[in-house]
């Protein structure tokens, strides 16, 4: 278990785990980042109570059930088909979770914010619903936390090479997305998928993966295997191979260390659509437009999925 550094940065994490199967991923090797000190992870959108239910299986698979889980708003049960990791937490109860499960996540988003002594840094990687309505019932929280967030398509869609396309984060409440880029953070920091899309781990990378003892990521192989059958928007024919794209770690790592990324300055503007263009009339902020270093991220994560010393040596952390 790696446990956070006494100087690590608090940390909450908004996801939309259970869909993706990258959500999952990311929740590990943010487990794995002793730079970082999670306070709270909340699950947004459809059935937030069958996505907290994987978060605290995680959870307590890892031995991290001092973290607290806040459920957002529910939109009701999610059909089976959608519920790609259904089968790892059919029997698992809620109920029977040892930590704290705030039945008002936005509300705990809220409380952990104002009452943290220090900046806390909010990663979000699901559509800002959550965000959103923690911003209209208490405003005041943001100059009192960076935000990184997974989230828009500049120049890049989801494959190589093609044109933008409205991003899922955006695209599922573009109202919330619209909320928080109006809102005054203390910093702003977006990952669109003109990085995200080369994050994938493969060859000797993955095959650490693959043998790494480790509960957490056997959870997590578990999880990939259960998700690869199930997933109904593409087909799925290399889980022994390869991961699938892993968009949303780049946001847990952006969290502590910016070394990998090439930055930008631009102006976000999100049409009806879900579309975010870089215009005029758009709000300023930071964005990670291209790689200064994809294979030291790619090495860096897999010795932090993959617990070996080989990737993980010169990076930040064990």
């Amino acid at each position: 278990m790696n446990l956070p550094m006494p100087s690590a940065r608090p940390v909450i994490l908004d996801t939309d785990i259970g869909s993706d199967i990258d959500d999952t991923w990311a929740l590990a090797a943010l487990l794995r980042s002793p730079e970082l000190r999670p306070l709270l992870i909340t699950t947004a959108t459809g059935d937030t109570r069958h996505r907290a239910a994987i978060v605290a299986k995680l959870l307590e698979t890892a031995g991290r059930t001092d973290i607290s889980i806040g459920l957002g708003p529910s939109s009701g049960p999610m059909a089976d088909r959608f519920r790609h990791q259904g089968p790892w937490v059919d029997s698992y109860r809620l109920e029977d979770f040892p930590g704290t499960v705030h039945e008002d996540g936005v509300g705990a988003i809220i409380e952990t914010l104002l009452r943290s002594p220090e900046p806390v840094t909010l990663i979000a990687i699901a559509p800002c619903t959550n965000i959103a309505a923690a911003l209209a019932r208490a405003p005041e929280i943001a100059p009192k936390c960076d935000l990184v967030a997974m989230a828009g398509s500049f120049r890049v869609g989801y494959a190589p090479g093609s044109p933008p396309e409205a991003e899922t984060n955006v695209r599922c409440d573009v109202p919330a997305f619209r909320a928080l880029l109006a809102a005054p953070w203390r910093s702003l920091c977006l990952l669109p998928l003109d990085v995200c899309i080369d994050a994938v781990l493969a060859g000797e990378r993955y095959a650490r993966i693959r043998a790494c003892a480790d509960p957490l990521i056997r959870a997590c192989m578990e999880n990939y295997r259960i998700w690869a059958r199930r997933v109904d928007w593409m087909t799925v024919d290399y889980e022994e191979t390869r991961t699938s794209i892993l968009f949303d770690n780049l946001a847990v790592t952006l969290a502590y260390d910016e070394r990998y990324f090439a930055f930008e300055e631009i102006r976000c503007l999100v049409t009806e659509e879900g579309l975010t263009l870089d215009h005029p009339d758009g709000r300023p902020l930071r964005a990670a437009g291209a790689w200064k270093d994809l294979e030291g991220f790619l090495d860096h994560l897999a010795g932090r999925l993959g617990a070996c010393e080989k990737f993980a040596s010169g990076k930040s952390g064990p």
